[in-house]
């Protein structure tokens, strides 16, 4: 499997941690793949990450959430989870900061394509949503 490119997606208020420890792990070489992270690196005015996020999304094979308990304040997480819909980038989440099964998810995250943060898991996921998704030639 060639290597997917994965956007990120996080609460950049409260999950900047998990989500450098996410990225960090996935390069591991006990992992059985790895991701291109395409997620945006820092704070930008409002439109300016609009347009910069949609154009890395749309080069993504997947979107990956990584939920954290304060998910419901996360207004960039979902219209990164919009602008994957609109272009047929499939989605799934990764519980992190302590969250679980009866934490809030963001608004077009479905629960039942939300898992542990458990690498096995994570590498079904991915070979799922690589079979099912969109493929990208750029």
């Amino acid at each position: 499997m060639p290597d997917p490119r994965a956007f990120i997606s996080f609460d950049f208020d409260h999950n900047s941690t998990e989500k450098a420890l996410f990225a960090g792990q996935s390069k591991n070489s006990k992992t059985p793949f790895s991701i291109q992270d395409w997620s945006a690196k820092s704070s930008m005015p409002q439109s300016q990450w609009e347009r910069i996020v949609e154009e890395k999304i749309k080069k993504c094979n997947m979107v990956i959430v990584l939920v954290g308990k304060y998910m419901a304040s996360a207004t960039g997480v979902v219209k990164e989870i919009g602008f994957a819909k609109k272009h047929s980038v499939p989605i799934f989440g990764v519980y992190v900061g302590g969250a679980n099964t009866s934490s809030n998810l963001p608004s077009g995250l479905q629960r039942n394509r939300t898992i542990s943060w458990d690498w096995d898991k994570i590498a079904s996921a991915i070979k799922q949503v690589m079979s099912e998704g969109k493929n990208i030639a750029s």
